[in-house]
C-alpha cells in the first residue's frame, strides 16, 4: 500500500510562490518592454488615418483588376442573408440607380450557365473589390502597371 505524503502539497505550493515572487521581481528589474512601447497612461502617438478618396475613380493598374469601390461600404451588410451592394449594382436595378452594373460573370454559375441572381461564388464582394483609398504602400515595392 502506498502512503501519501501531505507535506509534499505545501512545499510544491510554498516553492511555485517563491518562483513567481522571484519572475516579478526580475521583471521589474529588466528591462522589459510592452508593445505600446510607453506606460499605460502615457499618450502614444497614432500613425495618420487615411480616409475613402472618392474624389473620382482610381484607374486599374492590370487587365482584369477588379474594379475599386468608389465609395465607403462601412455600414454595408454582406453576410449569407443579404448583400447591400446589390441594392444598388443588380442588373434589375443599376440603371435607376445610376451605377454601374456587375459583370455578366457575376451571373455565371459553376457549369457555366446563365443564371438570374449573382452566383452564390461572387456574392462576397469585397473578396475582392476593396474601397479605394489614397494611403502610402506599406510595403516597398517596385511594381509598375501595365499598359
Amino acid at each position: 500500500m502506498k502512503k501519501h505524503s501531505l507535506i509534499s502539497a505545501p512545499i510544491v505550493a510554498l516553492t511555485v510562490s517563491a518562483l513567481l515572487v522571484a519572475g516579478v521581481a526580475y521583471a521589474q528589474q529588466s528591462s522589459v518592454q510592452t508593445l505600446r512601447g510607453a506606460d499605460i497612461d502615457e499618450p502614444v502617438a497614432v500613425d495618420q488615418v487615411h480616409r475613402q478618396d472618392d474624389s473620382g475613380r482610381f484607374t486599374r493598374n492590370y487587365r482584369q483588376q477588379p474594379p475599386l469601390i468608389p465609395h465607403s461600404t462601412e455600414q454595408y451588410q454582406i453576410d449569407l442573408n443579404a448583400n447591400q451592394c446589390l441594392t444598388c449594382h443588380d442588373w434589375s436595378r443599376a440603371g435607376d440607380r445610376g451605377a454601374p452594373t456587375l459583370s455578366m460573370t457575376h451571373y455565371m454559375g459553376r457549369d457555366g450557365e446563365q443564371l438570374d441572381s449573382v452566383a452564390g461564388t461572387r456574392w462576397f464582394c469585397t473578396q475582392c473589390h476593396v474601397p479605394q483609398a489614397d494611403a502610402p504602400a506599406l510595403v516597398d515595392n517596385v511594381f509598375e502597371p501595365s499598359n
